[in-house]
């Protein structure tokens, strides 16, 4: 009995070397992105919902700069009530203006009905002094005239005070109406002003996928859409990444300096490297599965025509020596 055949019956596995030419990797799957991009949706507008009309879009794959116009939708109805609110502005600015002046001539007038009852009041004042030159009778209508006099001027201290305070809160009501529309004019303009969408980026446009009529299609012009429907992307080409789903035990693969090559399943016979940039800190799981996941990004190393967002792709991610 030879060794090999001992060791055949004791059941050692004998493990012959990989080819040298050969290096281990583990295999995830993803989609491409860009890393730079920008999603515009259909305005969403203050106080308003419904949908809006679009009157203008760029075309799908068309280069844009930042400050481009991208889309532009109706503004009539949003203009209409932005008119109505100002008209109506303006008239709390003028029954505010025109309460001032009402109230500033009703505390002229009570001003002047004060001064008058304190000038009633020295008068009796001095007449209450002719007492030893006067009759009981006189000295007592004197008094009377005095204490009456005393009497006015507190009333009218006293409702002077009450009517500046519902003065003012008649005249408060009228300012915070007319805040209020101010308010509104305001935001009517700046409902105007969302709906006209420009970039901020420069990169490439693609127009998203929305629902019209009966099938999903690009958007165009004339199109009825909802508020927050996604309208156009604008991704820049000139950095693309890769978005991986690694299983949670395959983490330890995952170092600053990690390499990957990648295979676009739309050109099976094309391969781009990439190297590893961040990962997830968060691992989830799908329903019913024990076996956790997370995200990795890798930046691509080569740029080209056809990498473009959401193209399904699989890297084989190096394990390192």
């Amino acid at each position: 009995m030879t060794w090999l055949t001992l060791f055949t019956m004791l059941g050692v596995l004998v493990a012959n070397p990989a080819p040298s030419g050969l290096r281990p990797s583990v295999r995830c799957t993803g989609r491409t992105t860009a890393l730079h991009s920008l999603m515009l949706k259909v305005p969403r507008q203050f106080g308003t919902g419904g949908q809006l009309t679009l009157l203008e879009i760029a075309e799908n794959g068309s280069r844009v700069k930042p400050g481009e116009l991208l889309a532009e939708f109706d503004s009539t109805d949003q203009l209409k009530q932005a008119r109505e609110a100002l008209a109506k502005f303006d008239d709390f600015s003028h029954q505010v203006d025109q309460k001032r002046a009402e109230q500033s001539n009703s505390a002229e007038k009570r001003n002047s009905d004060l001064i008058q009852a304190q000038a009633d009041l020295k008068k009796a004042e001095i007449d209450i002094q002719k007492g030893p030159v006067l009759s009981d009778l006189d000295q007592q209508k004197n008094a009377v005239k005095l204490e009456d006099a005393r009497a006015h001027i507190a009333s009218l201290q006293r409702s002077n005070r009450f009517h500046e305070q519902a003065e003012a809160a008649d005249l408060r009501i009228l300012e915070l109406q007319r805040d209020r529309q101010k308010l509104t004019v305001e935001r009517q303009k700046e409902n105007a002003a969302l709906l006209t969408l420009r970039s901020t980026i420069s990169g490439m446009g693609a127009l998203a996928n929305t629902w019209r009529g009966n099938s999903m299609g690009h958007a165009h012009e004339g199109d009825t859409l909802f508020s927050g429907e996604d309208l156009l992307q604008v991704f820049d080409p000139s950095t693309m990444v890769v978005l991986v789903s690694v299983a949670e035990p395959d983490g330890a693969i995952l170092k600053p300096g990690s390499k990957a090559t990648i295979h676009l399943d739309a050109f099976p016979d094309q391969n781009f490297t990439a190297h590893f940039d961040s990962a997830s800190p968060v691992a989830t799981s799908g329903f019913g599965s024990s076996v956790k996941s997370f995200t990795a990004r890798f930046v691509l190393d080569q740029t080209d025509p056809r990498l473009l967002p959401d193209l399904s792709v699989a890297a084989d991610i190096e394990v390192a020596q």
